[in-house]
């Protein structure tokens, strides 16, 4: 039998209250020992611009998904498509457009929407946030 796993699908601004949501239900499923895998997408890629400041008093969503992912072996992939349309790229993508500079935050990394439908299986929950 083989073990399901539950993958958890950003699609909103880390501003939002789902964004903290997400995170919560993430720290929640790897504490029971889940198997877990996320995806940032549409708005949920400004997630992973490390330019993103926050004041002091309100806890980072982005430090947060990276230090989940530290401590976990997490992925943090993010639709390329989605993340270059909101201003946010790696090097490799900043020189093949010709872009000022690049603002990804690791270990997020920016992935074709393949990589998503691989992350999806008979036995695999979704969840969107």
């Amino acid at each position: 039998m083989t073990s399901s796993k539950t993958l958890i699908l950003i699609t909103t601004s880390p501003h939002s209250h789902k964004a903290k949501l997400a995170l919560q239900d993430a720290q929640s499923r790897l504490a029971k020992g889940e198997h877990i895998a996320v995806f940032f997408y549409g708005d949920g890629a400004y997630t992973a611009n490390r330019l993103m400041w926050q004041t002091a008093d309100v806890p980072s969503i982005a430090t947060e998904w990276v230090n989940l992912a530290q401590s976990h072996n997490l992925s943090l992939p993010v639709c390329v498509s989605t993340a270059l349309a909101r201003g946010i790229t790696d090097a490799e993508n900043a020189k093949r457009h010709s872009l000022d500079g690049d603002n990804l935050l690791v270990p997020f990394t920016l992935v074709g929407l393949s990589e998503l439908a691989l992350l999806i299986d008979d036995e695999t929950a979704v969840v969107q946030y």
